[in-house]
């Protein structure tokens, strides 16, 4: 019984042709570069990263190598997981659709590495059509708005933002010292948007004129200050 099982391990599933070798990565390619050229035309962000996009490809091709050598060789595939689950990547993805890029490459490597290329031509040509539609849309990002000033100040600050947001703006935060007061309100793109097609200037610089402010921040969650 030993000995089946160990046969069973170790039995190849086929070697492989330089031809089916090549096909499968020449398939993978191109699938790769339809995939760099969904994210290139699709990204919307701040800042486009050409490294990540170029790993996308590499990815695609990796995982055509990696199925091509494990295919259906289950101690292949048990040393593989065992290899893989001591590697931690630490690398932050920002953004959830780049999550899904890298799912996409991962599963097109698959099946180009099984050979299975229509799945993968079709699955791919789906998601580029939808990301093209859908990728642009841009995600409606929530500002702060941080003031500090004087405690006189207070009444100003309030009476200011509610009349250059409509009265729309939330207090998050109110902390009030000896002789010191900071606000911190919630803002939306669409507020923001608004007011600075009603208001020739910006809330900053109508805050900054004030008597008894300190300093003004406008941060967005994604860690870029506007000034």
């Amino acid at each position: 019984m030993r000995e089946i099982l160990s046969d069973y391990l170790s039995a190849q599933t086929g070697a492989f042709t330089v031809r089916d070798i090549v096909l499968r990565f020449v398939v993978a390619l191109i699938l790769g570069v339809v995939i760099y050229i969904s994210y290139r035309f699709s990204f919307s962000g701040a800042v486009y990263s050409a490294r990540f996009n170029v790993s996308l490809v590499m990815l695609t091709l990796t995982g055509t190598l990696v199925m091509s050598v494990i295919g259906n060789n289950v101690a292949l595939s048990l040393g593989m997981v065992g290899a893989l689950s001591i590697v931690r990547f630490r690398t932050a993805i920002k953004d959830a659709r780049d999550t899904a890029y890298v799912f996409w490459c991962i599963a097109v490597g698959i099946c180009c590495g099984v050979s299975e290329f229509l799945v993968a031509g079709v699955g791919t040509a789906i998601l580029f059509f939808f990301l093209l539609l859908f990728g642009a849309v841009r995600r409606n990002d929530q500002f702060l708005l941080i003031v500090r000033g004087d405690q006189d100040a207070e009444q100003p600050i309030e009476a200011k933002v509610g009349l250059y947001f409509d009265n729309k703006a939330q207090i998050k935060v109110l902390h009030t010292a000896e002789g010191s007061v900071e606000y911190i309100f919630a803002l939306s793109e669409a507020m923001l948007a608004a007011a600075k097609k009603k208001n020739a200037s910006s809330i900053v610089d109508v805050l900054r004129s004030t008597d008894g402010i300190h300093s003004v921040q406008l941060v967005s969650q994604n860690d870029e200050i506007n000034r």
